[in-house]
């Protein structure tokens, strides 16, 4: 099996041109389906299964909920002209918070799917020129673009649909 870099040691030096959002902004409209996808293909035990202290398959999923509003309050004050985006919460308190082994899948899916689908209406109405206004991202101390914040969250979102299925795959042996 192939190693997979960790969240917090990615570094994003692709800047994608402004004709990209697009397809960017496509990516994102997609993750909604494949989460679904796969909270249904994954057996109720290998979704809510748990390695030590590491999250379970449903609270990788719910952990993708959870971010939906720290992507939209970025989006707004990259929007409103703020000189630095909101730091996440580095603790993933609000994903230990929610319990979400404890929730129904459905409940998690669904939400995911609202929160996302008000984004991207939010990401529609954006501008060429709003596409590369920028504000210093505070984790990697650098200045992101609103392109650059949403090839942030695909890569996020395909990070943990990875772990996802690897969990998949490792319950099945």
């Amino acid at each position: 099996m192939q190693t997979m870099a960790k969240w917090l040691e990615r570094r994003f030096g692709y800047e994608p041109p402004a004709g990209e959002f697009p397809a960017i902004v496509e990516r994102l409209r997609g993750t909604p389906a494949r989460v679904e996808e796969k909270a249904a293909r994954i057996a109720e035990a290998t979704r809510l299964c748990k390695r030590g202290d590491e999250w379970s398959i449903q609270e990788h999923l719910g952990h993708l909920v959870d971010l939906e509003s720290l992507w939209a309050r970025r989006t707004q004050e990259l929007l409103a002209g703020a000189k630095e985006m909101s730091a996440a919460d580095m603790s993933n308190r609000a994903t230990s918070d929610r319990h979400h082994n404890q929730r129904a899948i459905a409940a998690i899916v669904a939400e995911f799917r609202v929160a996302r689908s008000r984004w991207l209406e939010r990401l529609a109405a954006a501008s060429d020129a709003d596409v590369v206004r920028t504000a210093l991202h505070p984790r990697l101390q650098r200045p992101m673009r609103l392109i650059d914040l949403c090839f942030f969250v695909a890569e996020h979102d395909d990070h943990h649909l990875a772990i996802v299925t690897r969990l998949s795959r490792a319950h099945e042996r």
